[in-house]
């Protein structure tokens, strides 16, 4: 009888010992959990985002590269005289400010005053003409009839041609300093790619 007692207050004991967790505690686990999540997400969002502005950042690039390497070929080939590169507001053929991307005019060279709407495989290009892409649809083929065309009417392309100064602090008038620019506006703020030359009027 005593033994048996004892065995019961042993199991009470052992029950008493054995709590759950409390309300409290659950609800601080939860709230780690939740932030832990949060955390997570916003890594997935800022790759994802990171992924798509590497692309637009390649674009900008190659535009910002493909605008200066036709300045640098036209006066090469002398197809236009030096005097002409410069911007409008100074007696030039480049357009001044930030121009959307149209295609080069009968001059070859983009962002001059003779420049025409795109065209791509799929026709015409949208948004007035603006430079598009033709890219893979959904079943990532290129040429297919599900093809998607990427307006790049988001990006704009600023040609700036300056003097330079020799040390003298006078103008070299034989040197231009040419700016390209290329900006894109995404997820709310604007990024852009610069590239800088020398033209000289000597070929």
């Amino acid at each position: 009888m005593g033994s048996a007692m004892i065995t019961n207050a042993k199991r009470a004991r052992t029950r008493g010992q054995q709590k759950g967790f409390t309300l409290l505690e659950t609800l601080i686990a939860m709230v780690v959990m939740t932030v832990g999540l949060l955390s997570v997400i916003a890594s997935l969002s800022y790759a994802l985002a990171a992924v798509q502005n590497g692309e637009y950042d390649l674009i900008a690039r190659q535009k910002a590269l493909e605008a200066m390497e036709s300045i640098y070929t036209a006066r090469n080939s002398q197809q236009i005289p030096f005097g002409s590169i410069n911007n409008t507001v100074n007696g030039g053929i480049f357009k001044s400010g930030a121009q959307p991307l149209l295609c080069a005019g009968p001059d070859g060279m983009v962002g001059t005053t003779d420049d025409v709407g795109c065209t791509s495989t799929a026709g015409a290009c949208p948004n007035a003409g603006v430079e598009c892409m033709v890219l893979p649809g959904p079943d990532g083929v290129l040429g297919t009839a599900d093809d998607v065309t990427m307006s790049l009417a988001n990006f704009t392309r600023t040609i700036t041609i300056s003097q330079v100064l020799l040390p003298t602090g006078t103008v070299n008038q034989n040197l231009v300093a040419v700016t390209v620019t290329v900006a894109y506006s995404q997820n709310g703020g604007t990024r852009s790619y610069t590239t800088n030359g020398l033209i000289s009027s000597y070929f």
